[in-house]
């Protein structure tokens, strides 16, 4: 399967590929720099979410080549895909707790996209794909939501 045959997968991939990594670019941000009463919890979550994050965008990655295509990988390329706000401030932890759940929302959406393309053209490697970033970025946005509870 080659990109000229099945763009739609690729091009979803590539958004997905973007936004996870906007995602860990942003989370490992706010694991440094997080303050407060919730700065423990906080900093341990948020290095629990962007270590695995550095996975996924691995093997993301590595699923756009396997399919003929090269993999977006420049912060420009990555800016003009990605779904989730490049992060230039310095928010109270309660409003990265925020960012970060509205983002997870994101990728899962991202993913949902993927899983759509990927079964439309019957590609059930990056079906399988997208269903477990989703299951991953639902749990995740789970976990962070209940903090604001």
């Amino acid at each position: 399967m080659t990109k000229q045959q099945n763009p739609a997968v690729v091009d979803g991939l590539n958004v997905l590929l973007a936004t996870s990594y906007a995602l860990y670019l942003k989370t490992h941000n706010y694991h440094w720099n997080v303050t407060g009463p919730m700065f423990t919890t906080l900093h341990t979550l948020f290095e629990t979410q962007y270590t695995e994050l550095a996975i996924a965008v691995d093997e993301i990655a590595e699923r756009i080549r396997s399919l003929g295509a090269f993999a977006p990988g420049s912060f420009t390329a990555f800016a003009k895909l990605s779904t989730v706000a490049e992060e230039n401030g310095r928010p109270e932890a309660k409003d990265m707790i925020r960012v970060l759940t509205a983002d997870q929302e994101a990728v899962s959406d991202a993913a949902r996209q993927v899983i759509k393309a990927a079964e439309a053209a019957g590609d059930q490697a990056t079906a399988d794909l997208g269903t477990r970033r989703l299951d991953v970025h639902e749990k995740h946005a789970w976990m962070l939501r209940s903090h604001l509870e």
